[in-house]
């Protein structure tokens, strides 16, 4: 167990939503072994979320460590401040890389995962309702993030981190 939870490597970038689905996917992603998460300010969340999302930390620190121990985990996930999106994109700038987007050109993220060993760093950066506007888009890409589709369903930043998440988990299990 502590071995696979070590071999798991991946830092969400997850945007600041409703404070509900907020934080289910906080408390998914710990259940599916994410290794930090960093809450994005992002162009397109709610003003009044971002306002009151630093009075909501220890609210959240509570949730990891629950799901934590829910699922048997040996570490509890870092949580980030509260991080604009320029900053979250140079985040740990090692390893794989992913924007999740619904824009046509987007790769599928079996495409982008295929050949990656088990030991690869990922970090995923997950949008807000309406999704990452151009100018975000444009910061990633610069900052070495390649964009990535969970399929052709538009689906809830909660359901999203879930899909994505279970998705890199089960690609760099390995045998």
């Amino acid at each position: 167990l502590a071995a696979k939870e070590q071999a798991l490597q991946t830092t969400l970038l997850l945007s600041v939503v409703k404070f509900d689905a907020f934080e289910f996917a906080l408390e998914k992603a710990t259940e599916l072994g994410v290794r930090a998460i960093i809450p994005v300010a992002a162009a397109r969340s709610e003003k009044a979320l971002l306002a009151a999302a630093p009075k909501r930390a220890e609210r959240w620190k509570k949730i990891l460590l629950e799901a934590s121990q829910q699922s048997r985990r040996l570490r509890i996930p870092e949580l980030a401040a509260l991080t604009k999106p320029d900053a979250a994109f140079l985040s740990n700038s090692i390893g794989l890389r992913v924007l999740f987007s619904e824009r046509p050109e987007a790769l599928s993220l079996r495409s982008i995962l295929e050949g990656q060993g088990s030991a690869c760093v990922v970090t995923a950066a997950l949008g807000p309702e309406g999704g990452w506007t151009d100018a975000e888009f444009e910061s990633a890409r610069k900052r070495g993030f390649c964009e990535a589709s969970l399929g052709r369903l538009i689906l809830r930043t909660e359901t999203a981190a879930i899909a994505a998440l279970a998705s890199v988990n089960y690609a760099l299990s390995g045998p």
